[in-house]
């Protein structure tokens, strides 16, 4: 006889089955009949744990964004200097390296105009990206290897930069390679930082393809498919 699971498994549930149906359909097309399809339950469950499709949505955007956020907040604190903090940071980007995860960041900032939780969701994940990577900076200026006047300022600049580089990528599929994306957004971060070119270059092998947490889920086959908010 199965386990029956408690509240708090079954919320996981519901939460895993929405993101399965995101990355398949897309936000705006997921809806509760389908988180519940892909459960084999019904709607009434869903609705019972959660309060809005909005709520669910924004639970599981969360969920999975946040994965690629601590896994290069991790691989930070083991780099030894600011220096090799940033070479760090670009290496290990997700965000801007794998479609999946881009096509989620697209899907959450086309659906934060009309849904307040997945709104407040996606800014608060878009900031502590745009904070990690200032604390970096500002580390880099009071050691004296960056020349920088403003950390806030240069943090985001260089993350709109290879965010809307990534753009092209994989929303419009322009003939520009995630090599040329990387190399771009690293000579654009040592001029800002009065770094010597190429002192950020990252080779292939420092690269993490799957992240340093492991793989991660790929978009499914089904899929045709981050402006700040």
């Amino acid at each position: 006889m199965a386990k029956r699971m408690d509240p708090t498994e079954r919320r996981a549930r519901i939460v895993d089955a929405a993101l399965a149906v995101m990355l398949r359909k897309g936000i705006a097309a997921t809806t509760v009949r389908d988180v519940a399809a892909e459960m084999g339950s019904s709607s009434g469950l869903v609705h019972h744990y959660f309060d809005s499709m909005d709520e669910l949505l924004a639970t599981a955007f969360d969920q999975a964004a946040s994965v690629d956020l601590e896994s290069t907040r991790s691989a930070l604190r083991s780099a030894p200097d600011p220096v090799e903090q940033l070479r760090t940071f670009f290496a290990t980007y997700i965000r801007a390296e794998q479609d999946w995860a881009f096509q989620l960041w697209l899907d959450a900032w086309a659906e934060a105009s009309r849904r307040p939780a997945l709104q407040a969701t996606s800014q608060r994940l878009n900031v502590a990206w745009q904070q990690l990577l200032s604390s970096v900076v500002g580390a880099g200026i009071d050691t004296g290897s960056f020349t920088c006047a403003d950390a806030e300022g240069t943090a985001w600049r260089i993350l709109s930069l290879l965010d809307g580089l990534a753009l092209q990528t994989v929303a419009h599929r322009v003939a520009l390679d995630r090599a040329s994306v990387l190399a771009w957004s690293v000579a654009y971060a040592e001029s800002e930082l009065g770094l010597a070119p190429g002192t950020l270059e990252i080779s292939a092998g420092a690269r993490w393809a799957d992240g340093p947490a492991g793989p991660q889920p790929a978009a499914p086959a089904t899929t045709g498919h981050r402006p700040s908010p």
